[in-house]
């Protein structure tokens, strides 16, 4: 029970999840939209500035930095630079959850690789924001229009961030790849495929795949803000349609990898794995036992999940093929 509320199942038999869901209608300007927000935020240079020096690892040197943000803001991010310049071989753009980012997740980066964990808007360290940092009130924040949907800023920040991270290593051009998980996972397929620079991807239970279904039961996530939200304002739905990660997946065609949960009472396993099917690229899914999952279980969960996300995006082009791994319950 939550709240004398009896919870609503939250676990689907794999079979089930691995029928594709059918074709859900999408707006017919669904590309326009996307592609005039990438001409608009994802094209041109980017100012940015370093904030303050991190503790360096043994192999990187680490920095906070603030960039020019979509949203006419200034944005934080975290940087990793391999301390040898020349040693870079990839890049990689690191999206975050919906509980933020404090600093960076210095054990998904490789020794090879330059990196850039980019803070969505209102959601960074001491960064001021006209977008609300809960959860709750931030997946709400400009609902009322597409175009003023705080979700359509944190996807344009993808692009920004790619554009600071070439700035700075401009080597890592030929291998540029994202990596996200939950908010960051939905939020990564939506702006991919409009980003031709980035060259595979890895979207950990990504969040806002296929509304239609995902509004459709109680979850302890943002999406439950916005089912409640659309009890009073249903005119709200429609900016919801414009910012599915399923429906953006149709035109992602670069290798991709998802990790989806067959268990999940924070995004719902239809929309997680409703993103995977939609996929137009190379692909492949690893099955996880459960995601939002607090204990021992959970973080297991977890740490299976970011391995098979940094072994795919480390894997030579030749041993990209589609595939399904089922990991233990």
């Amino acid at each position: 029970m939550s709240n004398g509320t009896p919870e609503e199942l939250t676990e689907y038999s794999l079979g089930a999840l691995l029928v594709p869901p059918p074709h859900l209608p999408e707006p017919d300007d669904f590309d326009r939209f996307w592609q005039s927000t990438f001409e608009e935020f994802g094209t041109g240079s980017v100012a940015w500035r370093t904030v303050r020096d991190l503790q360096a690892t043994p192999t990187h040197r680490l920095t906070e930095i603030r960039f020019d943000s979509s949203a006419d803001e200034q944005a934080a991010a975290f940087v990793m630079v391999p301390h040898t310049m020349t040693a870079i071989r990839r890049g990689l753009v690191i999206g975050h959850g919906y509980g933020g980012r404090t600093g960076p997740d210095a054990e998904r980066v490789p020794a090879d690789t330059v990196a850039v964990f980019p803070c969505a808007p209102g959601t960074g360290p001491d960064a001021p924001s006209r977008f609300p940092a809960l959860p709750a009130e931030h997946v709400l924040a400009g609902i009322a229009h597409r175009d003023s949907y705080s979700l359509r800023f944190a996807a344009a920040d993808i692009w920004r961030a790619a554009t600071v991270l070439l700035d700075i290593a401009a080597d890592a051009a030929d291998a540029l790849d994202f990596s996200g998980s939950s908010f960051g996972g939905g939020i990564g397929a939506m702006a991919l495929p409009w980003d031709a620079r980035f060259r595979r991807a890895a979207l950990d239970v990504p969040s806002f795949g296929a509304h239609a279904i995902r509004l459709t039961r109680h979850c302890t996530g943002s999406g439950e803000a916005v089912r409640t939200h659309l009890r009073t304002h249903p005119e709200a739905r429609s900016t919801l349609d414009y910012h599915d990660a399923a429906t953006a997946a149709r035109r992602l065609r670069i290798p991709v990898h998802v990790g989806a949960a067959v268990l999940d009472p924070a995004v719902d396993p239809r929309g997680q794995f409703a993103v995977y099917h939609a996929l137009a690229g190379p692909r492949r899914l690893s099955v996880r036992a459960n995601g939002h999952i607090d204990g021992p279980e959970g973080r297991l969960a977890d740490a299976l999940a970011l391995q098979a996300a940094i072994d795919f995006l480390a894997l030579p082009a030749d041993r990209l093929r589609d595939g399904v791994n089922a990991a233990p319950a």
